[in-house]
């Protein structure tokens, strides 16, 4: 026992009761599960043949291309066999959640040990055909790759994405009562900023209501090629950080396989302990203050038990153990002849019986069904995911008279629908909204009649919708509530992240890797369907004239429109009940990230709702109440087509079209103007390029093959033109949009910033419509002095032209 565990045993953290350590079979058989675990795994690093070493090593034994990591595996194969012997003692309910990138040969290995993983795939059997494809399809052609994926059974974290496994697990943990969450943190991956900030989703965990989160921080010293900054920096230094984020962390440190061992097992247990402790004082003793929950520091060598020294260097403990120790054992018969003594050093032959199945020795005190982390359904949330009861749409619409006749907040709309959902799932608690302090500025404080923002700290009596118990998650860091929503989502509930478009960038690369994730899962037969990661992105582009340059950006669309087609969907509602059809459907949608971007201030409502959910099923069409091409005065230049379409997407550009309608009715009424609404951006695309896509023959019964289209476009209009290059009617195309133009200013003198103005669209009709540049000369000038007169206006009055306030549909 070394003086630490003495220590800890003596006078244990929080006045609880020493822990009894686990009995000598006890350790004899986690010894023997992390051996037979090291052993799969540098396999998989290594051997293409001969898996169980049945003959000396030969170099067409080992793969031609070594791709892997070694350097964390060990330690993730020594938590999972402490939190294998740890749930079945305890009987827990358990997802564990592998933070360090690359560590996947640790995963793979211990689903096989424990069968789960030939459940998945019955092709890799437990036995040496079996372990020997387990070895050979690990990072090579048509394989699995080389961290934790989808492919992985038991996995809801990519692992090659750093920094978000905390936030993973703690999106996991809520509304999961009975969930513990392990989630191990690699030493690298606790340097990355959106880990930083999901150290303080401890004080949104509801010990009531929510599951707990164990985080094991494994330090073993290095990076790729650098050491970490918390394996370096002072022991007191360290713990002084812990407990200033809310952890009472555990210590554990060791270079020997015995002496780890036993203080992991003292320190898990007394961390169970604790959160068990946590859990009956909340629920059954009615004790609200915030819990200070544990947290295990796991310190050991990086590369541990693998070579202490390869051609004269250190290995184990070092930088050079990272990926590949032994870097050319094919070429190198040192190398090779290394290679065989490490794996020889697990002693295969008392771990793996003769047909090459786990002996009892490694499979005593395994979990069996669920309760293998492998296959537990947490971890396939499709499985336990229920349809969410969503409110009949008529409950929450708003009456449209007549197109532009009235006008809504769209967000403020939605935030009834949305009080609805939070309030009919009060009871199984498995819908949450998240966003960065913005609910209610997005205008989604009607979610507060059925639930509040949950909050775990101190509550003052000035502070408004905070409780324990709500369903609300507001912190402010994009990264963090990106986190909470993809682990709450991928275990099985629903939600919505609400936030201003701009800063939707900030997890542009978790967005990334979660569409990756979805679409490698469809592709899985055995993942389940999970609820859609839905962004609503609001506070846009073109109401942010008060906050300025600094929160205009609309490009997330442009980035989310790069991805797997078969995965991503932007929608842009063009008002309030367009809004509220879009959010029925992407609620109920299933393996989508869906990107709605809808405004917050009043907007003019154009449809009604039956009009708005078959404009939305069709995701464009012809609002023939907005044009001329089939009244008395608008003939069209022949073969029953407009002169000109005017396209839109997105609300402004809408309102800005309808303006610009409204101005060629009056001043030319004899030219046949079509207005085509776009609520669907990839309806423009082909349908080879995306499911939604318009055959050539849809798209241009909409936008003519050789007409002019002025397409105004909520975003950079060069999206448009990409999405829409092949297209016949491509060169009449002109599309407007955002510029980077942009300063504290009034809403109009926005778009007239960005040319995408109803005066601007008018000049560009005369201009591109044949024949009309010499006759309607006077118009374009009439046009040119309103956006002059407006310039004026504005930096006189710093309100927008009375005439433009003042506009509504139809008006005389």
């Amino acid at each position: 026992m070394t003086t630490g565990e003495a220590a800890r045993r003596e006078a244990p953290a929080g006045g609880h009761a020493p822990v009894a350590l686990p009995d000598e079979e006890t350790f004899a058989a986690l010894d023997a599960r992390w051996r037979a675990a090291n052993y799969l795994s540098v396999g998989q690093i290594y051997l293409l043949a001969n898996p169980l070493l049945r003959e000396p090593l030969r170099p067409e034994h080992i793969k031609p291309r070594l791709l892997g990591h070694w350097g964390t595996t060990p330690g993730l194969n020594l938590v999972h066999a402490h939190l294998d012997r740890a749930i079945v003692e305890r009987d827990l309910d358990a997802l564990a959640v592998w933070g360090p990138g690359h560590g996947g040969p640790a995963p793979l290995a211990n689903s096989w040990l424990d069968g789960s993983y030939t459940e998945t795939y019955p092709d890799v059997t437990r036995d040496a055909a079996g372990m020997a494809r387990l070895f050979k399809q690990f990072s090579f052609p048509g394989g699995v790759p080389s961290h934790v994926a989808p492919e992985t059974p038991g996995s809801i974290h990519e692992g090659g994405e750093l920094g978000y496994s905390l936030a993973h697990a703690y999106g996991a943990a809520c509304d999961n009562p009975n969930l513990l969450v392990a989630c191990v943190i690699g030493d690298g991956e606790a340097e990355t900023g959106p880990l930083a900030a999901s150290w303080h989703a401890n004080k949104f965990l509801d010990p009531v209501h929510d599951g707990a989160v164990l985080p094991i921080l494994h330090l073993n010293g290095y990076k790729i090629a650098n050491p970490t900054v918390l394996a370096r920096i002072p022991e007191p230094e360290l713990d002084q950080f812990l407990r200033g984020v809310g952890h009472d962390p555990l210590y554990v440190a060791g270079d020997e396989p015995a002496v780890v061992h036993r203080e992991l097992a003292a320190a898990l247990d007394t961390a169970l302990d604790r959160i068990a402790d946590v859990w009956w004082a909340a629920r059954h003793q009615g004790v609200r203050a915030r819990p200070r929950w544990p947290l295990i520091v796991l310190r050991t060598p990086k590369g541990f038990t693998g070579p202490a020294e390869v051609d004269g260097l250190p290995v184990e403990g070092t930088w050079r153990a990272h990926q590949i120790p032994l870097a050319d054992p094919r070429g190198n018969p040192a190398h090779l002849a290394e290679l065989e003594k490490w794996l020889r050093s697990y002693r295969p032959e008392e771990l793996f019986d003769e047909e090459g199945g786990p002996t009892a020795a490694v499979l005593s005190g395994l979990p069996t069904g669920e309760r293998r982390l492998g296959a537990n359904p947490h971890a396939n949330g499709g499985l336990l995911l229920r349809a969410l009861p969503l409110p009949a749409l008529e409950e929450c619409a708003v009456e449209v008279a007549s197109p532009g006749a009235g006008s809504h907040e769209p967000t403020k709309v939605l935030g009834g629908l949305l009080a609805r959902v939070m309030a009919a799932t009060a009871e199984r608690r498995d819908f949450r909204l998240v966003g960065p302090d913005e609910t209610a500025s997005n205008r989604l404080q009607d979610v507060y009649r059925a639930t509040e923002k949950t909050w775990q700290t101190a509550i003052l009596p000035v502070d408004e919708h905070l409780s324990h118990e709500g369903r609300v998650m507001e912190v402010l860091s994009e990264h963090l509530c990106q986190g909470w929503l993809e682990g709450y989502l991928l275990t099985g509930r629903h939600g919505m992240f609400s936030s201003y478009e701009a800063f939707a960038h900030i997890v542009g690369s978790m967005a990334n890797q979660h569409v990756k994730w979805l679409r490698t899962a469809r592709r899985l037969p055995w993942r389940r369907p999970v609820a859609s990661l839905n962004y609503l992105l609001t506070s846009h582009v073109w109401r942010q004239d008060h906050n300025g340059f600094s929160h205009q950006d609309p490009g997330f669309v442009d980035q989310v429109l790069n991805k797997a087609p078969e995965v991503v969907r932007v929608y842009l509602p063009p008002d309030t009940n367009t809004l509220l059809a879009v959010a029925d459907h992407v609620l109920r949608s299933r393996d989508y990230v869906n990107v709605v971007v809808a405004g917050k201030q009043p907007c003019y409502d154009w449809l009604d709702l039956e009009a708005a959910r078959a404009h939305c099923a069709a995701g464009a069409g012809i609002w023939e109440w907005a044009g001329t091409e089939g009244s008395a005065g608008g003939g069209g230049a022949g073969g029953g087509e407009p002169d000109v379409v005017l396209g839109c997407a997105g609300d402004v550009p809408t309102q800005e079209v309808l303006a610009a309608a409204d101005l060629l009715r009056r001043h030319l009424p004899e030219l046949a103007v079509r207005v085509v609404n776009v609520v669907d951006i990839a309806r423009l695309m082909a349908p080879e390029d995306h499911p939604h896509g318009m055959s050539d023959r849809d798209y241009h019964a909409l936008f003519t093959r050789d007409r002019p289209v002025i397409f105004a476009y909520h975003g950079y209009p060069w999206l448009i033109h990409r999405l829409t290059f092949h297209r016949d009617n491509h060169p009449q195309l002109h599309v407007r949009g955002y510029l980077e133009e942009g300063s504290t200013t009034t809403p109009f003198d926005m778009v007239v910033r960005n040319d995408l103005d109803r005066y601007r669209l008018v000049m560009d009709v005369i201009d591109r419509v044949p024949g009309l540049a010499v006759r309607a000369a006077r118009l374009r000038q009439r046009m040119a002095e309103a956006r002059f007169r407006h310039g004026r206006w504005v930096t006189e009055h710093g309100t927008d032209l009375p005439e433009v306030a003042d506009w509504r549909w139809g008006a005389l």
